[in-house]
């Protein structure tokens, strides 16, 4: 996307605020359009809310060459910059990444809408009728890093759940969520809906990070943050509204003494191989002693074989030959093919690791014995936790949510992939007949 069509498009978006006044007012309004935008999207109804999903689907498809035109720019001054692999393999998109983008807004569309859904219902014996039912939550802001797929993913579930969202992407990423979000838009005011329930903050100053931290005057309800360590500390030290934090996905896959070796030879492989870059991504190999000195070689040779680096502890490198890990290793989101390799004495012994390091994202084990797994499942205290499946598993899509914001690690309202149903909020309707409270 060349400047001038970067700046056309910014100024769809709102950045033409930032002409005439100064940041702060630009923020201000964009918050006050996205609340009016969160009250009509709430009162649309089911079915108009559908047809705006599949909308915003037709308008991303119909845009598919622009969106990747803007991309590949993002790409190349990325890469003149000089940043990492990772970092790059997450803001990439391909036709292929593309059209699964596309997939998930269409999925987002195919699901049961969420608002009026009567969660429970109960007769008093003084004849009051109580149902608690779902609403929105309001306004959701959304900030992230390099990830472009997420604007489209987080447009798609907020609107699914009847909110407006605010997006604050990456300076890299910035043509990109332009892009994406001017398709969003059109997709939305073609079918009815107001556009403003998708927007982007009009500008790639980091004030606006800390203006909408700070709910941008009572406009935003809930902040989702997505992206590396910084980021995430930065928005829990200062946000004055609710967080669903996603902390680093320090995840481990278990292999027990029970387990089969073919299996978990592929498990491993797909845990750590499949994509590096990707929070569920495993960055811990935990074996069972018992197994280590004849499993654990055919491990490590299918990992190296597949381009991975090993760092192990004392036992890991007694069997195999490795580099030797350090206390920082087993608390690294490496994101690269690099994985840290520690033998354990048994099922015990590997959770009390995973409680030690993990964050508490996604941890996995590999295993035949009912006992150990089911020990393993209740024991580890993680949002996802994983029996004879790889840990990159840990997406909203494959969990049937039509994709998701991130990967919430904490414990209060969402935690787990945050899709359309954890956007959503209750309120109690209660039903009388005259009844007076004595």
């Amino acid at each position: 996307m060349s400047d001038t069509r970067l700046r056309q498009v910014e100024g769809a978006l709102g950045a033409g605020d930032l002409g005439a006044g100064d940041l702060g007012s630009a923020m201000a309004a964009l918050g006050a359009r996205a609340k009016a935008a969160a009250v009509a999207l709430a009162r649309a109804g089911g079915d108009a809310r559908t047809a705006g999903l599949w909308a915003m689907a037709e308008a991303l498809r119909a845009r598919e060459s622009d969106i990747l035109e803007a991309n590949a720019e993002d790409v190349r001054a990325a890469q003149a910059q000089d940043l990492a692999e990772s970092f790059i393999d997450r803001l990439a998109l391909s036709p292929t990444r593309l059209a699964g983008v596309i997939a998930a807004v269409a999925e987002a569309a195919a699901l049961p809408d969420l608002l009026g859904e009567v969660t429970a219902d109960w007769t008093r014996p003084n004849g009051l009728r109580i149902q608690r039912v779902r609403t929105p939550l309001g306004v959701i802001g959304v900030i992230f890093e390099s990830r472009p797929n997420v604007a489209a993913d987080a447009s798609a579930l907020c609107v699914r759940a009847g909110n407006a969202v605010i997006l604050r992407g990456g300076s890299d990423s910035r043509g990109s969520v332009a892009a994406i979000v001017e398709a969003c838009r059109a997709g939305l005011a073609k079918a009815g809906l107001p556009a403003d329930a998708v927007q982007a903050a009009p500008t790639a100053d980091r004030a606006a990070v800390g203006m909408m931290l700070q709910g941008l005057n009572g406009a935003i309800d809930v902040i989702v943050p997505r992206g590396g360590k910084s980021l995430v500390a930065r928005v829990q030290d200062e946000a004055r509204v609710p967080v669903f934090a996603h902390l680093e996905g320090l995840c481990h896959t278990y292999v027990h003494a029970s387990a089969d070796p073919d299996k978990a030879i592929a498990i491993a492989l797909n845990a750590k191989m499949r994509r590096v870059s990707v929070c569920g991504a495993t960055e811990t190999l935990l074996i069972d002693r018992a197994v280590a000195p004849v499993l654990l070689p055919r491990l490590a040779a299918a990992l190296e074989a597949a381009g991975c680096a090993l760092r192990g502890g004392p036992e890991a490198r007694a069997v195999y030959p490795m580099a030797e890990a350090t206390e920082d290793d087993w608390r690294t989101e490496y994101l690269a093919p690099i994985l840290s390799v520690q033998v354990v004495a048994g099922v015990e012994a590997a959770m009390a690791h995973i409680a030690t390091y993990g964050s508490a994202h996604t941890d996995a084990i590999v295993a035949q014995d009912p006992d150990a797994i089911e020990a393993f499942l209740n024991g580890v205290d993680s949002a996802i936790v994983i029996a004879n499946a790889s840990t990159q598993f840990a997406d909203g899509g494959e969990f049937g949510f039509g994709g998701e914001i991130g990967v919430a690690t904490g414990k209060m309202h969402a935690r787990g992939p945050v899709g359309g149903e954890q956007l959503t909020t209750f309120k109690y309707m209660v039903r009388g007949e005259g009844q007076t409270r004595p």
